[in-house]
């Protein structure tokens, strides 16, 4: 429910964290075959796990991609709060929007697949059976955006940086697995692995990291990777920056000396003349700026707004379109996060407590209109969602992880979400199940009716939460902390700007906080350990809950040993067992299309890809609308 730009559901899996600096590798993983031959050596375009690509090596360009898609024309998008760097893999600072646009990396996922990467940077790569090793081939063509050409020394130049630099999370997880990066020649690269860990996201991860010019940051040394600045680090992607305002607009120019134009991977794709991106105070002054054709296409995540606020002239005179578009992705695991650390937290019943004091069938009625879905799964509607008790080879599976696994996990339905009355929001019943538990739990009413365990101290729960972030949320959010306060509970909500609700998420500085931070999966990868693994827990941006679970780090590190599709899918279903046994979030709900209302001069193809809407690289502007939308007046 929280708007942001860019976001996972907006622009699919492969650029959910392409703003951190984090590769889609890491959070998707991969699928893998069975053990090959150890000498044996792959030659490919393209890499998967499986050995399976769908595209051949001659492809003439992606099946979801039209290649006849006129060029020119702007797409102006908006977004909320404010930005004071353009550096967007820097821990600190907050990022401006879509800066990540500006950098190519060695290879890159599709959206109508699984973990399946093909050459952008690289022409082709190699490697051993056992993913010991991988040799990227450089595109001799390939130049940065001043006329340099791309050269091995920049590739391994960008993967140190993001070692020495880097997100924590990214930098020791990656640490660990890359043993060597060298560059052979001027255009091939190889990277070496550590043998002793996991083969899954080897390749997948260095492939696609940004590549950054070496020579602009050594000339001079005060350009770090881990510092906010205003100044772009030269890459060599479709877009370049053309110029800012602080905190008002970003605009992004496509050049027209893009060395990778013509690749198939980029036929009919990156077909806007320039993006840019207005910035605005909060989510209603956006939507005020939309009808006013400040900008021109909106990702509407407001439910209220979709619901009602769609009656403007310009719609219904024809000028602006409204198009609900069906999304395929696993919705994202969002809700309610527990900060772990929290003493408060420790017992898993007061968890289940204060969940009871979230009434989602309420807040879908009252404040989303009944279009929200609820969640149980961290894998929502997939055939990966696990259901009842573990049967088959989820069953299999468990039983072969040991005593880590409780016995209930086994014998018991998996964890679903409690279900509320809809016509009051504080349902009476749930609320007397709450307060039992948290009297069995040690936090009985005392002085000034509040809650207080043994040494009186309150049970404490404050949620913070960005001043831009829709009305709906921000209601559901007091309506929750309202019934926690019912339950006798020390609970506050508290609002507050973007760039202290940033400081304060990366920091941990809540009790609880709405997040939209953890992924779905659909494969196994070393992403799963970033976002539920307990090595990074005390630091990792992917894991707000701060998840530490031998369980959990049971099942992923299991994950990454199956070698069929079959054994891998039982993993990932009892990996949701498993999450929602922890029950470290209170999951809300989800909705699955894509909202979109633009002004009547875009197009897209007929076939959208399945884990991507697609708007910033896919879609495109039909001039002749655009040119009839001018004359009338309707738009700028």
């Amino acid at each position: 429910m929280i708007s942001h730009l860019p976001g996972a559901r907006e622009q699919g899996f492969r650029h959910w964290v392409a703003a951190l600096g984090i590769s889609a590798a890491l959070v998707l993983g991969q699928a893998g075959p069975a053990r090959a031959d150890e000498d044996q050596i792959i030659r490919s375009h393209g890499y998967s796990y499986f050995g399976n690509l769908d595209y051949p090596a001659d492809y003439t360009h992606l099946n979801y991609a039209n290649p006849d898609a006129p060029k020119g024309g702007e797409l102006s998008l908006a977004a909320s709060g404010t930005f004071d760097s353009l550096n967007p893999y820097s821990r600190k600072g907050r990022p401006g929007a879509l800066t990540t646009l500006q950098y190519d990396r060695l290879m890159d996922s599709t959206d109508d697949s699984v973990g399946q990467y093909y050459g952008v940077l690289a022409e082709s790569l190699e490697y051993d059976a056992d993913r010991n090793w991988v040799i990227f081939h450089l595109r001799p063509e390939a130049t940065f955006w001043d006329g340099t050409p791309v050269t091995a020394e920049d590739v391994v130049y960008s993967h140190r940086l993001f070692i020495e630099q880097g997100l924590p999370s990214y930098a020791q997880a990656v640490g660990r697995m890359v043993t060597g990066a060298e560059a052979l020649d001027a255009h091939t690269v190889k990277f070496t692995f550590n043998p002793e860990l996991t083969a899954r996201s080897r390749i997948e991860t260095v492939g696609a990291t940004p590549v950054f010019s070496k020579a602009w940051f050594e000339a001079d040394p005060s350009r770090r990777l881990d510092e906010p600045r205003l100044e772009v680090a030269v890459g060599s992607g479709p877009y370049k920056l053309d110029s800012y305002d602080i905190n008002r607009r970003i605009v992004y120019k496509r050049r027209d000396d893009y060395w990778g134009k013509d690749l198939p991977f980029n036929k009919g794709r990156h077909n806007y003349d320039t993006i840019r991106v207005e910035y605005f105070a909060d989510q209603t002054a956006a939507f005020e700026g939309f009808k006013a054709g400040e900008y021109t296409l909106r990702i509407e995540s407001d439910p209220k707004l979709w619901a009602t606020g769609y009656d403007f002239p310009k719609l219904k005179e024809g000028y602006v379109v409204k198009d609900a578009i069906a999304n395929g992705s696993p919705p994202t695991p969002s809700g309610f996060v527990f900060n772990l650390a929290r003493p408060q937290f420790a017992d898993k019943n007061v968890r289940k407590a204060l969940a009871l004091a979230f009434n989602f069938e309420w807040a879908n009625e009252s404040l989303l209109f009944g279009l929200n879905s609820p969640r149980d799964s961290f894998i929502e509607g997939t055939p990966l969602e696990a259901m009842d008790t573990p049967q088959g080879a989820e069953l299999a599976f468990l039983q072969a992880l040991g005593d880590v696994v409780p016995p209930e996990l086994l014998s018991e339905p998996v964890t679903t979400v409690h279900e509320s009355n809809p016509a009051r929001l504080n349902d009476r019943r749930n609320l007397r199940k709450a307060s039992k538990l948290l009297d069995e739990a040690g936090w009985p009413v005392g002085d000034g009716n509040l809650r207080r365990n043994a040494q009186g101290q309150t049970l404490r729960v404050n949620i913070p939460y960005p001043s831009n972030l829709p009305t709906s949320t921000a209601t559901m959010i007091e309506t929750f902390v309202q019934n926690l306060q019912a339950l006798g509970v020390d609970a506050s909500a508290e609002k507050v700007d973007p760039a202290q609700y940033t400081l304060r998420s990366r920091e941990r500085d809540y009790d609880m906080v709405y997040s939209t931070r953890y992924g779905a999966f659909l494969s196994t990868g070393g992403g799963l350990s970033q976002m539920y693994g307990s090595k990074e827990a005390e630091f990792s941006l992917f894991n707000p809950a701060g998840l530490a679970s031998p369980l959990v780090d049971a099942i992923i590190e299991a994950s990454f040993a199956t070698n069929n599709q079959t054994d891998q899918d039982a993993a990932l279903m009892a990996l949701d067992r498993a999450l929602r046994y922890e029950f470290f979030i209170i999951p809300d709900g989800y909705i699955a299309e894509y909202w979109t209302a633009y002004y009547n001069m875009y197009e897209y193809p007929d076939q959208l890809p399945p884990y991507a809407l697609g708007y910033l690289d896919l879609w495109w502007i039909n001039p002749e609308k655009e040119a009839a939308l001018k004359a009338e007046g309707a738009l700028r």
